[in-house]
């Protein structure tokens, strides 16, 4: 089954900013090398780091007119910091690889949702 597995990056430490200069080097060294294999994972398609949210631009369809609003349309707390693609046999199995998702411990989230077969 394939999963979209969705990195909210919460208060995750993100390189070029000082909460992540304040990150010890080990630490920094498990973020690169966790990222690095699970794009190295045969099962895992890789996806994108996003810019943060200010840089969205919603789309919305009103009435037969394009309406846009520079930023995301809604606040929230933990925006999508990025994404990839999994195949794995099961709910359990995907799980297990999204808690290597570095943004899993420095407080952000995965959300793993399943990819709707027709």
């Amino acid at each position: 089954m394939k999963y979209m597995m969705l990195i909210f990056q919460g208060s995750t430490p993100l390189p070029q900013t000082p909460e992540w200069d304040a990150l010890p080097d080990a630490e920094k060294q498990a973020v690169f090398a966790d990222y690095k294999a699970l794009n190295e994972n045969p099962n895992v398609t890789s996806g994108e780091q996003m810019q943060s949210p200010e840089t969205a631009t919603t789309v919305r369809v009103a009435d037969g007119k394009v309406l846009t609003t520079d930023g995301p349309f809604v606040e929230v707390k933990e925006s999508i910091g990025g994404y990839f693609l999994l195949e794995a046999d099961d709910l359990d199995a995907a799980i297990e690889i999204a808690s290597k998702v570095p943004a899993a411990r420095l407080g952000g989230a995965i959300e793993v949702r399943p990819i709707a077969s027709w």
